[in-house]
């Protein structure tokens, strides 16, 4: 928990390398079931991000950031090592991991579930949006 409790910005970090080659190693494994990250699965489709997830992205009232293994800077490194995929607050003292691989596999790519979950460990952290 922080001392004040309140989210600056959230960070997902997806379980997959970023750029042309790591966006097409993702897909060729999640095509032969050797790859997979269930955050993506949240955030996108078949045919890229999902308009409800971007609807629930813009209604969480603060910036939401996504980013992938080889993009993150070093206080997400250091909070997300070992870790992806997984969605992280940031706030006044640090990060706070809100959710992991298994809350996000257990949330089997809903956005509905995904909002309700995040809000969930939003309050379980003592943490709050505010926007919300």
């Amino acid at each position: 928990m922080t001392s004040t409790g309140v989210i600056q910005r959230l960070v997902g970090v997806y379980h997959a390398d970023g750029g042309l080659r790591g966006e097409l190693a993702y897909l060729i494994g999640k095509a032969r079931g050797t790859a997979e990250c269930a955050l993506c699965d949240v955030t996108h489709g078949p045919l890229g991000p999902r308009r409800r997830w971007r609807e629930l992205r813009a209604g969480l009232g603060v910036p939401v950031e996504m980013v992938h293994l080889n993009e993150r800077d070093a206080q997400v490194r250091t909070a997300s090592e070992g870790g992806t995929p997984c969605l992280l607050a940031i706030t006044d003292d640090g990060p706070v991991l809100l959710l992991g691989p298994l809350d996000l596999a257990a949330i089997g790519g809903s956005v509905d579930r995904f909002g309700a979950r995040l809000r969930a460990a939003v309050a379980d952290a003592g943490l709050y949006l505010p926007g919300s």
